[in-house]
């Protein structure tokens, strides 16, 4: 009989239906460090539905108490993940922990000022590069009060290369509503998060649930996030062009879901799913045949239109899973599931997909996450805000 594998890490997942904050804080905190068997808290990441939103400083602070956290994190969301569900519309709290020995962690809030000269975002730690060996960052952040792209931009610039993961709260439905975690203070806006470097691998899988369909164009003459030609042509006689190839059911798919994918490294030989940064298709005008998306295009670069449905999706999360797990020795043993709230029920037609998918490829290891309003992920080398999305973080070992 093989003998058992030791590791030095150690995850947990608790989830907890109580209604009373307080209640269901103590429930999960009690089951964490039940599981943790001993070792120390040294990561808690606490999400939980909107119902607990006003009451979110008890519910942090009876996680603190019973668990003693090195670093608590979390936020609100439409809906949480945990213990093997996907609790879309119930009032839920999960809490996922992590014991680290010699992993750095630098937590961090970050918050936007607006001046003459335009966005700024302030809260970064003064050593921040310097300080950091390799890190991964886990990104928190209100969607309507924090400029991601001023988030990212500031990101690839302290640290370049380094990937973030993570998502924008969700279940309010204004500025204020949200709710984001960080220690003992709970915030109604801004972003929170922590970078995680030392003995530590944080896998990223960004799937983004499409397929590619027709033929890649290079783009021949673009403004901003304008395509107006596509190899030469408009891009609307591409984009009829490509409506009259397809079957009838693709057709009616392509009216309500019909995406661009943008090819981030143009170096390779073939281009395949991960390889595209998906996009929605805003508009058209019909006069001078541009297509307006929603990111900034670049004369030069290679895309494909891509359709979203429940299939493409499920294919695409297996597949994508199924290559990261053949690229890396080192199981999986925790995993953290930042999934669009755009996905669940609603697109599957049955509920505890992802997180069904994720135990199938990944195995049956301590989970948690939360239904997001964009979820924040790596393509391609940058870090990205995506729709339609699961980005998931797979902790393991570091390979050898």
């Amino acid at each position: 009989m093989p003998s058992k594998v030791q590791t030095t890490l150690k995850f947990a997942a608790a989830v907890s239906r109580e209604r009373d904050s307080r209640a269901a804080g103590s429930a999960v905190a009690q089951a964490a460090r039940r599981d943790l068997e001993g070792r120390p808290a040294d990561l808690a990441c606490l999400f939980f539905s909107p119902q607990y939103a006003e009451s979110a400083e008890e519910l942090v602070e009876a996680v603190r108490q019973e668990l003693s956290p090195r670093l608590l994190i979390g936020c609100s969301g439409e809906g949480v993940i945990g213990g093997g569900e996907e609790i879309e519309s119930a009032a839920a709290v999960t809490l996922w922990t992590a014991s680290l020995p010699g992993v750095a962690l630098t937590p961090f809030r970050l918050s936007a000022d607006q001046d003459e000269y335009g966005i700024s975002m302030t809260g970064w730690p003064g050593n921040f590069d310097e300080s950091l060996d390799r890190p991964s960052f886990l990104l928190l952040a209100d969607p309507f009060s924090t400029p991601m792209d001023e988030v990212f931009s500031h990101l690839a610039d302290r640290c370049p290369g380094a990937p973030a993961i993570g998502g924008l709260a969700g279940g309010g439905q204004d500025q204020g509503d949200n709710r984001m975690v960080l220690d003992e203070n709970v915030y109604d806006g801004g972003l929170v998060g922590v970078a995680l470097s030392g003995p530590l691998a944080i896998r990223t899988v960004v799937s983004q649930g499409c397929r590619p369909i027709g033929e890649r164009y290079v783009v021949t003459r673009a403004e901003h996030n304008v395509i107006h030609e596509l190899s030469g042509t408009p891009t609307l006689e591409r984009l009829k062009a490509l409506f009259g190839s397809l079957s009838e059911e693709e057709q009616h798919l392509a009216q309500r879901a019909l995406h661009i994918g943008v090819v981030m490294d143009e170096q390779r030989n073939r281009f395949e799913r991960g390889d595209f940064l998906v996009r929605n298709l805003i508009g058209a005008d019909q006069r001078s045949g541009s297509v307006v998306i929603g990111d900034v295009v670049k004369e030069g670069q290679t895309v494909q239109f891509h359709l979203r449905d429940a299939q493409s999706a499920t294919e695409d999360l297996h597949l994508m899973l199924a290559a990261e797990r053949a690229r890396h020795p080192q199981p999986p043993l925790g995993a953290l599931v930042f999934s669009c709230c755009g996905r669940g029920r609603g697109l599957f037609g049955r509920p505890h997909h992802d997180v069904s998918t994720l135990k199938e490829r990944a195995g049956d290891v301590p989970t948690a996450g939360f239904f997001a309003q964009g979820e924040i992920g790596p393509v391609g080398g940058a870090n990205f805000l995506h729709g339609y999305t699961a980005s998931v973080a797979l902790f393991s070992e570091p390979d050898a």
